[in-house]
């Protein structure tokens, strides 16, 4: 008797916990990739506190391990420049050998890069240590951003004529539930365990996630061979060319250029935001408050990221939403570096924009691509966006110093609103990006701002037989809605934006 797919493999639960799985790959990676972060003040403490002055159970010197401000910023910028330059290899990697190497590869450079930035900080003390750090941050880095692109592209297959808005929001979501649980949680265990045990538990987490990728590998491909879909996987998966960029428009660009200006503002701002809320507000060192005021970024996203994902598919709007959230968060940085309005003001608004921000930049791209270029086009944003990013992080270490002795108030307040302003300046960036983006996608027909009536009504014009749809969610139109993300070789090959 034959395999019946609809009892089984295409009902929702199959789905679902193909999902749950690919969600697990990256939390654990989230959770670790912003722990220097709340850990800020350790990385840049002391090696010993030999003169230290004790007041009952507090002391005037924290005691770390070492790191100057330019060299901490380091690690972020490591981690961003090798992102950067891995993503496009990586694209053409699991194009050509598909999910499951892609999987295994990069979960376990993830697993090493956690194990040996742990590591490195057991040499406390020694030359060795920095170097050892930085090369686990380096390997963590080549892992984690070509993980997302695999997590999504099985994503991507299992939901492509489904629930694919939802799905892509419950994986940010969990990304962000690993964020948020590691701002509220690391600086308290790190307080009764200690730093070393600390990082090992992040590392733990990113075995974890390797588990993960083992079961996802299993079900995905078992799911794939029951559905008889192998061999039209396998003729899917097409060798890019660099040449393909020249297919790549005006409005591709600004988009790119929009996501770089923007995340020039949040992540740089995150890595060190604890450190600056500490000295600018006067939180004891041992306090945990600050990382929970910027942990109130990620948990915003938490929040709404599924829920606009949803609602951007209904009423587009894109071009005009990413103006929006750019404008509007001109005030956070200016309120940071002018003014002593309570931190969490800032921090929840810029959580606000953040999530419009995410779940609208990269949703644009497909729109603004052919879908062959589809995952080349993702990769360029990526390193992009990386690329970016460590610059960023690298002025930031200069603006503050490349020196571990304490500073006068006066003038550390005068580096971090620098800093600030910094900040400020590349969101003013990304406003004027935004602007241009919806001029060119004007004169483009309005494709990034168009609802999801409007966009039914054209394809109709274009192809009437496209308009078909019976709220079963297997029509023509559902499945060529869901498809950029995944070439359907069912389709035939897309007609070039011009």
């Amino acid at each position: 008797m034959g395999w019946n797919p609809s009892q089984d493999i295409l009902q929702a639960y199959y789905r679902f916990v193909v999902l749950f799985f690919n969600c697990m790959l990256t939390f654990g990676t989230a959770f670790c990739f912003d722990m220097p972060s709340v850990l800020q003040a350790i990385f840049q403490g002391n090696i010993t506190c030999i003169n230290a002055t004790t007041y009952g159970n507090s002391s005037d010197c924290v005691e770390g391990l070492g790191m100057t401000p330019n060299q901490y910023n380091l690690l972020y910028a490591i981690y961003a420049w090798t992102n950067a330059i891995v993503v496009i290899a990586a694209g053409f990697l699991i194009d050509k050998l598909g999910n499951q190497v892609g999987l295994f590869l990069f979960s376990g450079l993830c697993l090493i890069g956690s194990s040996t930035f742990a590591g490195g900080a057991m040499l406390k003390g020694t030359k060795a240590m920095l170097p050892m750090m930085l090369i686990g941050r380096l390997i963590f880095g080549s892992g984690n951003g070509s993980l997302i692109i695999v997590r999504n592209r099985i994503t991507a297959y299992w939901f492509k004529d489904k629930e694919l808005a939802f799905a892509f929001g419950v994986t940010l979501t969990f990304v962000r539930l690993g964020s948020v649980l590691n701002f509220l949680l690391t600086k308290s265990i790190e307080d009764k365990v200690g730093l070393t045990w600390v990082l090992w538990g992040g590392a733990f987490l990113c075995a974890l996630g390797f588990t993960s990728a083992i079961v996802t590998s299993i079900l995905d491909i078992y799911g794939v061979r029951q559905l008889g879909q192998e061999s039209n996987v396998k003729q899917s998966s097409k060798k890019l060319h660099f040449s393909d960029i020249r297919y790549f428009n005006s409005s591709y660009w600004l988009v790119v250029l929009t996501i770089m200006f923007f995340y020039n503002g949040v992540f740089p701002f995150m890595a060190d935001a604890s450190k600056f809320i500490h000295d600018k507000y006067g939180f004891k060192e041992e306090s945990p408050v600050p990382s929970y005021l910027v942990g109130a970024v990620f948990d915003v996203s938490l929040v709404l990221c599924v829920l606009l994902g949803a609602l951007i598919d209904i009423i587009g709007m894109r071009g005009l939403l990413a103006l929006f959230c750019s404008v509007a968060t001109i005030p956070v940085f200016g309120l940071l570096a002018f003014t002593h309005i309570y931190p969490l003001v800032s921090t929840l608004w810029l959580g606000f924009t953040y999530s419009i921000a995410s779940a609208t930049l990269w949703s644009s791209i497909p729109l603004v691509v052919t879908q062959e270029t589809v995952g080349m086009a993702m990769g360029f944003a990526t390193s992009a966006q990386m690329i970016g990013v460590g610059i960023c992080n690298n002025v930031i270490g200069a603006i503050l110093g490349n020196k571990n002795t304490p500073l006068p108030h006066d003038e550390l307040m005068k580096r971090w609103k620098y800093v600030m302003i910094f900040l400020f300046a590349n969101t003013l960036c990304c406003v004027v990006t935004a602007i241009l983006l919806n001029l060119s996608d004007k004169r483009k027909g309005c494709i990034l701002n168009q609802n999801r009536r409007e966009r039914r009504e054209g394809m109709a014009l274009l192809m009437p037989s496209v308009a078909t749809d019976d709220g079963s969610g297997n029509s023509t139109l559902a499945m060529n809605e869901a498809k950029p993300l995944l070439h359907s070789p069912d389709l035939g090959r897309p007609t070039q934006l011009k």
